[in-house]
């Protein structure tokens, strides 16, 4: 079982800057690649922004040219630097680990951001 462990959320004024962390506790998996998630009220979870342990990323249009994934293999840590947040992008976002080789998804617990004009 992967355990997350994320942090960093805070309530700041649009145009402003934030940077979300987190580590895992492997206990004994290997991780194929960690990302971030984030749910808006009412909304469905969606994927902002993921990286391979060979430091492959993806992010999600909305917010590519703003967010930068990256990840730190020896610790087990992944971050995301969030610039010119929008008021769009306040949200839980969560961390994600998928394991190798069984693809099993986990989810750290959640923290807030929350963006303001």
């Amino acid at each position: 079982q992967v355990r997350l462990v994320d942090s960093g959320g805070d309530s700041v004024q649009a145009g402003g800057s934030l940077r979300l962390s987190c580590l895992a506790q492997k206990n004994g998996r290997a991780i194929r690649a960690m990302g971030w998630y984030r749910q808006k009220p009412g909304k469905q979870r969606e994927l902002v922004a993921t990286i391979t342990t060979g430091e492959v990323a993806e992010y999600a249009d909305a917010v590519k040219g703003r967010f930068t994934i990256s990840i730190d293999n020896p610790r087990s840590a992944v971050y995301l630097q969030m610039d010119n947040l929008q008021v769009e992008d306040t949200a839980v976002y969560y961390c994600h680990a998928e394991d190798y080789p069984y693809r099993i998804s986990y989810f750290g617990q959640g923290t807030q951001v929350t963006v303001s004009s």
